[in-house]
């Protein structure tokens, strides 16, 4: 990918630049010595506008700003956040599964956390792997919560599926492993600072 040509770990934006501009052939034009930071760029403003939208659905669930969760039903007012939706499946063969998770207190802290976590880490730009593996199990539920597969919900109406196997939840999931795999932290994020940390030299995971 563009985003790591000749590029060597823990580069600096400005590094990365001068390097690709070194490397570029005499004649080559303004857009190719400034595509790599061109991407980079676009990878972070990608990250931050996936971490609102984790913080957002995280923030609205918590205080119920009449949203997805009305006024007085927020977390802190005592309402669950996974009661409604994990309650309301009506397809898929953890429908069963679901419908007993649905308002534990277990599964509403887990999605919770799982949100303000992801969020978290996303705009900061650090423990990228950790949120793209958490993110994606979170992801993969909620995909088998709504089950795209199905034709038709429980009650045989038209589940009114606009694709079999590849929805939101897939894409989101994508772009999470995308944001890990490129490190897109390193620009309007703490990156840097994050990795050179000794727990984080210790434990790569935590990239």
């Amino acid at each position: 990918m563009a985003l790591h040509q000749h590029r060597q770990p823990g580069m600096s934006v400005a590094g990365w630049r001068k390097a690709a501009t070194a490397t570029a052939s005499p004649d080559g034009t303004a857009d190719e010595l400034t595509a790599p930071l061109a991407v980079a760029r676009i990878a972070a403003t990608t990250r931050l506008l996936t971490s609102f939208t984790f913080l957002w659905a995280f923030a609205d669930k918590a205080f119920g700003w009449g949203y997805a969760t009305p006024s007085g039903k927020g977390w802190i007012d005592g309402g669950s956040p996974t009661k409604g939706f994990l309650s309301h499946v009506a397809a898929g063969p953890l429908e069963g599964t679901f419908h007993a998770w649905a308002g534990a207190a277990w599964a509403d802290w887990a999605f919770m956390l799982g949100l303000l976590g992801i969020g978290i880490a996303l705009a900061g730009g650090v423990a990228l792997r950790a949120a793209a593996a958490a993110g994606t199990v979170m992801m993969a539920l909620m995909w088998a919560a709504e089950w795209p597969p199905a034709r038709h919900v429980s009650d045989g109406t038209l589940s009114m599926s606009t694709n079999p196997l590849v929805d939101y939840h897939v894409l989101y999931a994508a772009v999470l492993v995308m944001l890990a795999v490129i490190g897109a932290g390193r620009v309007w994020g703490l990156s840097t600072a994050w990795r050179s940390l000794p727990l984080v030299r210790r434990n790569r995971w935590l990239l």
